[in-house]
C-alpha cells in the first residue's frame, strides 16, 4: 500500500449546517479525514492558521472571501518537514467561496508535489467541489489530481460507509 497522508483544514464552532448556523465541537472535514484514516490508514495532519478566523460564522465567511479576492496566503502554525515519504495525499477542506480555504493553498504551495497522487475531498452544504479540483491541478504541478469526493457537512458524521468505500477504492 502507498504511503498515505491525509492533510486537511476544518472549522470547528459555528458552521452553516442544513440551513442554519450550528456550533460544532468538531469540524465536518475533520470527521471525514478521520474516516479516511480509519479506512485506509495513513498519517493525519491538520492545517491551522496563526491568525484564527472569527468565531462568528458570518464574519468568518467575509474574512474568507476577502482572502480569496486578494489571493492571500495566511501564515500557518506548522508544516511537515517533508512530503517525500508520501505517495498518496488526501487533501480535505470545506468549500469556501467555490474553492479551498486559502490556508490550503499556503500549505500545498510549500512543497514539490511532482509524482504525488492528490485525492481531494471537501465538505459543503450543497456547492460540491466547486472549482477546487481545477485549482489543485494548477498548484500541484506534476502531481496526478484525482476526482474528489464531496460530502454535505450536515451528513458528514453519517457518511462513514460512503467515505470508506470511496477511499478504499482509490488505494
Amino acid at each position: 500500500m502507498a504511503n498515505i497522508l491525509i492533510v486537511y483544514y476544518s472549522r470547528k464552532g459555528q458552521n452553516y449546517w442544513a440551513g442554519s448556523i450550528r456550533d460544532l465541537p468538531k469540524g465536518n472535514t475533520e470527521i471525514v479525514a478521520e474516516m479516511i484514516q480509519e479506512a485506509v490508514g495513513g498519517d493525519l495532519f491538520e492545517v491551522d492558521t496563526v491568525k484564527p478566523y472569527s468565531s462568528d460564522y458570518t464574519t468568518c465567511t467575509q474574512e474568507a472571501q476577502a482572502e480569496l479576492r486578494s489571493g492571500a496566503r495566511p501564515e500557518l502554525k506548522a508544516y511537515l518537514d517533508s512530503l517525500d515519504g508520501y505517495d498518496t495525499i488526501f487533501v480535505g477542506y470545506p468549500n469556501w467561496w467555490g474553492t479551498m480555504p486559502m490556508a490550503m493553498f499556503t500549505f500545498l504551495e510549500r512543497y514539490d508535489l511532482s509524482g504525488k497522487r492528490i485525492i481531494p475531498f471537501c465538505t459543503n452544504e450543497g456547492s460540491g467541489m466547486g472549482g477546487s479540483e481545477r485549482d489543485l491541478k494548477k498548484i500541484c504541478a506534476g502531481a496526478t489530481v484525482e476526482r474528489g469526493l464531496s460530502i454535505r457537512g450536515c451528513e458528514a458524521a453519517k457518511s462513514e460507509k460512503k467515505v470508506s468505500d470511496w477511499a478504499k477504492g482509490l488505494v
